[in-house]
C-alpha cells in the first residue's frame, strides 16, 4: 500500500460518524440496498443495521455495495434492532406519513441518530412504527405520496451531514484507533488480512508510509517476509 493510498484511507476513517446510522427494514431490492449503503459511505456512516423477515432473508448479505468500507449487523427482528440502537443512546427516526411527523430538516441530526427505512411497497411495520421516537416526512408537492428509498435516504442523509459538518462533527476522529488500524490491513493487504485471519493472528500496526509495522515473530508465524508482503501490496493496487 502506498503512502497516498493510506492516507487517503486515513481520511476517509477520520471521518467516519459512529453515532448516525440507518437500520433498514425488508428493503430486499438488491439495488435499493446498495445504493443506500452508498449513501452511506458518502456520508460517512460506519455501520447499517438491517431487518429482514423470513421470506426475505435470501436477500441477506447480498448487494450491500460500498461493504468493505460501511459495516453491517442483521438483526434478527426489529425489536432487537430498536433495542440496540436505544442502547447507544441514539433517537429513532422513521420516515412514515402520520399527523404527528415532522419535516426531515427540522430534526437535530447532531444528535446520535438511527434513521428507519421501511420495506419498499409497505413502508416501516406497526412494530417499527410504535417503537421509534419520532416519526419524519419528506414534503410533497406532486401526486405521488413517497420517493423511492434510495431517494429518500440520500436526502435525509445528506441533511444529516449538513448539519454536523456546521457543528464541525467530520473535523475530529470518532473511530477508535484500533478499528481504524484494522480496516485500513484490511483493505490496504486484504491477502494478507484473509492469510492473519486464517491464521488467528492478530492485526498489525500500519505506519504512516502504509506499511505493516509488525515484529519478526508475527512475520514469522505469517510464514512471509515484509518484502514479499510489499510485492503482494503492490500486485493488489
Amino acid at each position: 500500500m502506498s503512502p497516498e493510498r493510506y492516507q487517503r484511507i486515513r481520511q476517509v476513517l477520520d471521518k467516519r460518524q459512529t453515532d448516525l446510522t440507518v437500520c433498514l427494514e425488508n428493503v430486499h431490492k438488491p439495488h435499493n440496498v446498495s445504493a443506500v449503503v452508498r449513501t452511506c459511505d458518502a456520508v460517512g456512516i460506519h455501520r447499517v443495521h438491517t431487518v429482514w423477515e423470513e421470506k426475505y432473508q435470501f436477500r441477506r448479505g447480498t448487494a450491500m455495495g460500498s461493504q468493505q468500507w460501511v459495516r453491517q449487523t442483521n438483526h434478527e427482528n426489529i425489536g432487537d434492532a430498536m433495542g440496540a440502537l436505544k442502547g447507544q443512546g441514539m433517537q429513532v427516526l422513521v420516515t412514515h406519513l402520520s399527523d404527528t411527523a415532522v419535516d426531515f430538516r427540522d430534526v437535530d441530526y447532531t444528535k446520535p441518530t438511527a434513521i428507519l427505512f421501511g420495506q419498499e411497497k409497505y413502508g416501516a411495520t406497526d412494530e417499527a412504527i410504535a417503537l421509534a421516537d419520532q416519526d419524519i416526512v419528506i414534503p410533497m408537492m406532486g401526486m405521488v405520496q413517497s420517493l423511492n428509498v434510495s431517494v429518500a435516504a440520500a436526502l435525509v442523509l445528506y441533511e444529516a451531514q449538513r448539519q454536523r459538518t456546521i457543528a464541525g462533527m467530520y473535523n475530529e476522529q470518532h473511530l477508535p484507533e484500533a478499528e481504524c488500524q484494522a480496516l485500513a490491513f484490511e483493505n490496504g493487504y486484504p491477502r494478507l488480512f484473509k492469510l492473519c485471519q486464517r491464521k488467528g493472528l492478530p492485526f498489525p500496526p500500519i505506519n504512516a508510509l502504509g506499511e505493516v509495522d509488525a515484529n519478526d515473530s508475527w512475520w514469522k508465524e505469517m510464514q512471509i517476509t515484509p518484502l514479499e508482503a510489499k510485492a503482494l501490496s503492490q500486485q493488489e493496487g
